[in-house]
């Protein structure tokens, strides 16, 4: 059961003639460290005021090479990652050596033993997912396969024919509710299933054989698992062609549905919801959101239609066979890691190698312990004095969000005044909770595979507990290491764990300059978030309501449909288009974060910002903008790039620093664009 909202962290793309921008000279080689690493990034041959990106991130791109073990690497959030991960590692391997008395020593001890304990897992093969297997294979009716379902989802992650997640109610933001949506798919959307060009239909192709070769792993016949693969991925596509695009699914306003439980079971009255959350370890839960209603009642007629065909209940039963050994492959022995592997990682993402051990394991730690893990992460890696320092920062970037709300034009006064009301009531929630998660009720089973199905479990029981029972606005949906922030559009905050709060987002010892433009536009974009397309629609209180004069909304309409259409016209390349309706909330956090940014920094008066900055020949101006840039400074491979087009509401790193920087005429000022260049165009697309 996932959380529901995206957990968040940037215009024409038409060649522009290049000009010469009034700029200082090229910078000097710096003798300041700090000076040689914004320096190094830099490719100073490229002209700034025609693609900030390559001006930026030039030298970092061309010296710097995705290893082998990712899929995409960049200059800061990968750096920083890499840097926890160390940390994190020293702390788990100490934890296991020396568990000592403490008892969530000894549970981070004993758990990342477990998954490093390789030997003990490769000698129990799929020993482990038997009763599972069977389970499936006994299943003779509607109700054996929602019992399963059930059980499945809650204990092992296996999302079969559906997905949901327990937060808020969009309109009783107090209230935790269960939210059921699309699902039930093996591959990473609905698009990958229905697109009829060659190379789609090869990834098909090869989709196929990864489930033959799972289904022989786990003890099937090859002539039957060739059969069974064919009739699984058939029918996935079935499932794929009843669900919505996912950039359908970022209206709050469409995906709202509190049908409760009896709703539910009008909705779709042959699937036995009672044996379904019984399995699923809530008997009692009836408070329930259903995000697509026409997806369900479809999947029943399909579910319906599959068992009246020949062989149709021999095809769910493979389908739950299929899931089944696919959610568990990583923790199973090397031949199902290799096989999850070479498909999911490689042939999807293009990933060369796996990950070590050691890193799989703590992600797996970080994963299921977070909270436990970050307590002694913060104590070593987050000092006393970033938390006030990041606290003004977001109080100075509210002030220039505030402040610039009436030269908006297009805003009536009353709405304005309740937006100035939103943006002052949002919560700041910075490096770490004010309570600690508690896992003393986690009984780990000894094995890998059993303290994994522990953790998954105790998480699942926690979750359905909170169903009818209010929300603790307490509660972190990020663990304190992780490197990424988020706003939350239920609980009125923005959200900053420890694990971004480093170099080179942020630094005690950065110019102001470079922690507003880094930092303070990770802030901004956060912020913004409360009013992008979809933000705006809660309240200050979380609340999903209409809180705008009609034709103040119809105003914002129009401004966010001029940002769709910008994105609309980037290609990263030829026939690998960004979607435009996909990615517009966070295309429009990017560019009201950056100017909000900049604006702060700039009345912050902690630097001139025409004076030189510490990098030869750099305005803190321009540095500013450095810092910005460089924060997204990244490398992909071309099959991550193909699929974060598909499923990702962000847009490509080069879209993120030169999108947002065509709307803000403060970057052109800085760099001195000349008029009607790329940065400096006649007209702008701008909502806040």
């Amino acid at each position: 059961m996932r959380p529901w909202f995206a957990l968040a962290l940037l215009l024409c793309a038409c060649p522009t003639e290049k000009t010469s921008p009034e700029k200082s000279a090229d910078p000097a080689p710096p003798a300041d460290p700090i000076a040689a690493t914004v320096t190094a990034a830099m490719d100073t041959n490229a002209d700034p005021c025609n693609d900030f990106y390559r001006y930026a991130c030039g030298g970092w791109v061309d010296n710097s090479v995705i290893p082998g073990d990712q899929s995409r690497w960049s200059r800061s959030f990968s750096v920083i990652r890499e840097s926890n991960q160390t940390l994190l590692e020293e702390i788990l391997k100490q934890s296991a050596a020396e568990p000592g008395e403490d008892p969530g020593q000894q549970l981070l001890g004993a758990y990342f033993g477990s998954c490093m304990d390789t030997d003990a897992i490769d000698a129990a093969g799929f020993a482990p997912l038997q009763a599972d297997l069977k389970a499936a294979a006994a299943v003779k009716s509607l109700d054996d396969l929602m019992t399963v379902a059930g059980t499945q989802q809650s204990h092992s992650g296996a999302a079969v024919l559906f997905d949901g997640g327990v937060f808020a109610d969009f309109e009783d933001p107090g209230l935790n509710i269960m939210h059921l949506g699309q699902g039930g798919l093996g591959l990473p959307d609905r698009d990958y299933y229905l697109k009829t060009d060659a190379e789609s239909l090869a990834l098909l192709t090869d989709y196929e054989a990864n489930v033959v070769r799972f289904l022989v792993l786990a003890g099937t016949e090859t002539d039957t698992a060739l059969a069974e693969a064919t009739a699984i991925v058939a029918f996935e596509a079935k499932v794929a062609a009843i669900q919505l695009p996912r950039a359908e699914l970022r209206d709050p306003q469409k995906t709202y549905h509190r049908l409760e439980r009896a709703g539910l079971q009008e909705l779709t009255p042959s699937l036995n919801w009672d044996l379904y959350w019984a399995a699923a370890g809530n008997a009692e839960l009836t408070a329930i959101n259903v995000s697509v209603p026409t997806y369900f009642s479809a999947l029943e007629t399909l579910i319906a239609e599959t068992v009246a065909s020949e062989g149709g209940i021999d095809t769910l039963r493979s389908y739950l066979r299929w899931h089944i050994v696919k959610a568990s492959a990583p923790r199973l022995n090397a031949p199902f890691r290799d096989a999850h592997f070479e498909f999911f990682k490689t042939r999807l993402a293009g990933q060369k190698e796996q990950k070590p051990r050691w890193k799989q394991c703590v992600d797996a730690t970080q994963s299921s312990l977070g909270e436990l893990l970050g307590q002694a992460y913060v104590d070593r890696r987050f000092s006393g004095e970033s938390k006030p320092t990041a606290v003004a920062m977001i109080e100075d970037i509210v002030d220039a969000f505030a402040t610039a709300l009436p030269e908006l034009e297009w805003m009536d006064e009353e709405t304005r005044a309740r937006a100035v009301e939103k943006a002052r009531a949002l919560d700041h929630k910075i490096g770490y909770p004010d309570e600690w998660k508690d896992y003393s009720e986690l009984n780990l089973a000894g094995g890998w595979f059993g303290n994994a199905r522990a953790a998954d479990s105790f998480e699942t029981a926690r979750q359905l507990a909170k169903v009818g029972n209010p929300v603790d606005k307490g509660e972190w949906f990020m663990p304190p290491s992780a490197v990424n922030a988020y706003y939350n559009p239920l609980f009125g905050e923005i959200v900053f764990p420890a694990g971004i709060l480093q170099p080179p987002f942020f630094s005690a010892d950065f110019p102001p300059a470079m922690n507003y433009g880094s930092i303070g536009m990770v802030m901004g974009h956060e912020l913004s978030h409360g009013f992008d397309d979809s933000g705006r629609k809660f309240d200050a209180e979380g609340r999903m309501r209409e809180w705008w004069a009609p034709e103040v909304a119809a105003r914002y309409e129009e401004r966010a449909a001029c940002v769709e259409e910008q994105y609309n016209g980037y290609e990263l390349r030829e026939g690998m288009a960004v979607n435009g309706k996909l990615t517009l909330g966070e295309n429009i956090a990017d560019i009201a974060g950056i100017k909000q940014a900049h604006q702060a920094w700039r009345s912050s008066g902690l630097q001139d910002p025409a004076a030189a900055s510490i990098v030869s020949g750099v305005t803190n101006d321009q540095l500013f903008f450095l810092a910005f840039a460089q924060g997204w400074c990244s490398l992909a491979t071309p099959e991550i790039e193909q699929m974060l087009l598909t499923v990702d509401s962000h847009s490509p790193a080069l879209f993120r620093v030169n999108g947002p920087l065509v709307n803000y005429p403060g970057f052109a000022e800085a760099y001195s664009c000349a008029a009607g260049t790329r940065f400096a165009p006649e007209q702008r697309c701008e909502i806040w």
